[in-house]
């Protein structure tokens, strides 16, 4: 367990205010089960101090980067979409749980389980990956621990208090089925990660 909170918004290697990347996300915008979740914990991250509550446009389960928008021609992007979708359009929508809300070091973050089924969907985002580029250019992540953030926390302060409001607060939960999976490019201003939708691939 960690005793306070870290500032999310500090620039990880690359990043800069004018950059912006292409990524495999999958977004949850348009779906009612999302916006009841999110409505349900409004309350809570808009009355938290230090933290910069998601809009519900913005919410994102992150999957697979593929590369900043400057280094990726887009002959090469257009054929890791094709391998792409040539992977993962057989696969099949799935269903999962998305919450209740947890403290994470720089967020507070709904869990989506089960793991197992996102992390073949973001195996076959990498495979498809190296068909293009080969095994050494596949972007290396963190092992997937996969959520939807609802708010990130903007300065550093106490863990504890944060987590007793979030213990007191009623917890929510909801199912979905994951059925489309989304190329982005992806910019991050103002407290805020935002995007262009390039290419959405259904999974059946």
């Amino acid at each position: 367990m960690f005793e306070e909170v870290h500032d999310h918004w500090y620039w990880r290697p690359g990043w800069r205010a004018d950059r912006s990347f292409y990524t495999w996300h999958i977004t949850f915008a348009d779906r009612s089960e999302m916006a009841a979740l999110h409505a349900s914990y409004a309350e809570l991250v808009d009355d938290l101090p230090g933290f910069t509550p998601v809009p519900l446009e913005w919410l994102h389960l992150t999957l697979q980067g593929i590369g900043f928008t400057d280094r990726v021609p887009e002959s090469d992007l257009a054929d890791i979409v094709k391998a792409t979708r040539h992977r993962v359009t057989r696969l099949g929508s799935f269903p999962v749980g998305i919450g209740p809300a947890v403290l994470d070091r720089e967020s507070i973050q709904l869990p989506v389980r089960p793991i197992q089924p996102l992390q073949h969907l973001r195996d076959l985002t990498r495979a498809a990956i190296t068909d293009v580029w080969g095994d050494d250019a596949v972007p290396e992540l963190p092992e997937l621990n996969p959520h939807i953030t609802i708010a990130y926390c903007n300065h550093p302060a106490p863990a504890a208090p944060i987590t007793t409001r979030i213990l007191n607060h009623p917890p929510r939960s909801t199912a979905l089925s994951i059925t489309t999976l989304t190329l982005l490019s992806l910019t991050r201003t103002h407290h805020l990660y935002h995007w262009t939708p390039l290419e959405t691939i259904p999974l059946d």
